[in-house]
């Protein structure tokens, strides 16, 4: 399989790892998705990465590829239709002139509608990062229009995957009321998979065990460090920025924050539910880890708990950076 090159940092980096992941997509490719499969994991976790060498993936084993990504406002179609392919990429083209990022990702269910009138075959549509400019009730509205793809098609098919991926955890709780979809979390990279992303990065670094330690194996925190010339606090200060996390909201929260960032699965015993909102909707927590069994899981597994890298049993901080931004902001608001 071509390995796909990836910006990164201002590089051009080749898709490393995710191994176990890529293997899920030729089981899928075989026998299709038969419920849209909605992927979450941390932010900057490697889920374009991992979707983006899908799209190299799928198409090799004869699908017609559909991805879009309305964050990014970045679109993919590899489809042998023509004149599909080019009112596709109008529209998309069309939408972002009009920042109406969240039709982009109506945009490719309706390419896709006609793709499967038009070819019979295999189909794919693979909707990055959608939830947050959708909404929470059109999230889970999406993901029964790409059921109803599935089930209620416009003609026979002989195979479709539908993938849909975010890092918002809120709308997750909205899809969760149904039925319409299989969920499955993606964590940050493994360890000898990150260390060969680390080994792309040219000059001088830190040792890989001490990056290791800050990022938990997400390569966005890798980024973020090479670009800011491996500047923790600068990091961390942007973080408490991005965040929110202002001295009232930390001041609030403070006797819960400093048992979290010494256990977070205090969150899961011990916190009340406004907090827990709170952190899961920016993007700080993940909320309720499933067992570690390999089938729970895209790729790779976290472990049962690590205290170093912030994971517990049942909640983990998205990255170490992430835990020491909060314990930062504790810090700064005493």
């Amino acid at each position: 399989m071509k390995r796909v090159k990836l910006s990164f940092a201002g590089l051009q980096v080749e898709f490393v790892d995710r191994d176990l992941a890529l293997k899920l997509i030729e089981e899928w490719a075989g026998r299709g998705t038969g419920l849209p499969r909605v992927i979450y994991g941390p932010e900057g976790c490697g889920k374009t990465a991992w979707l983006m060498q899908s799209v190299v993936l799928l198409r090799e084993l004869g699908f017609e590829v559909i991805y879009v990504n309305p964050v990014n406002r970045f679109a993919i179609a590899e489809i042998g239709v023509a004149s599909l392919r080019d009112e596709f990429f109008r529209l998309v083209r069309e939408a972002i002139s009009q920042s109406a990022l969240a039709r982009i990702a109506w945009i490719a269910y309706n390419v896709a509608y006609d793709v499967i009138k038009a070819t019979r075959g295999r189909i794919a549509v693979i909707v990055d990062d959608a939830f947050q400019v959708i909404g929470i009730k059109e999230s889970a509205l999406y993901v029964k229009a790409l059921l109803n793809l599935i089930e209620y098609p416009p003609e026979h098919y002989e195979k479709i995957v539908t993938i849909a991926a975010t890092s918002e955890g809120v709308s997750l709780r909205e899809i969760g009321r149904h039925s319409w979809s299989d969920t499955a979390p993606i964590w940050n990279m493994a360890r000898e998979g990150f260390r060969q992303l680390y080994d792309q990065l040219p000059g001088n670094k830190p040792p890989f065990e001490e990056v290791w330690r800050l990022t938990g194996g997400n390569p966005r925190i890798l980024e973020r460090l090479y670009m800011r010339n491996w500047g923790t606090n600068e990091v961390i200060n942007s973080l408490i920025k991005e965040k929110g996390l202002s001295p009232d909201f930390v001041r609030r929260w403070a006797s819960h924050l400093r048992e979290a960032v010494n256990d977070p699965d205090y969150l899961w015993f011990n916190a009340p539910g406004e907090l827990i909102n709170e952190l899961v909707e920016r993007n700080l927590i993940i909320h309720f880890l499933p067992k570690r069994s390999p089938n729970q899981w895209i790729d790779q597994p976290p472990p049962e708990k690590d205290e170093k890298l912030g994971i517990g049993k049942y909640v983990a901080w998205q990255t170490p950076i992430h835990r020491e931004t909060v314990r930062k902001a504790l810090e700064e608001s005493t």
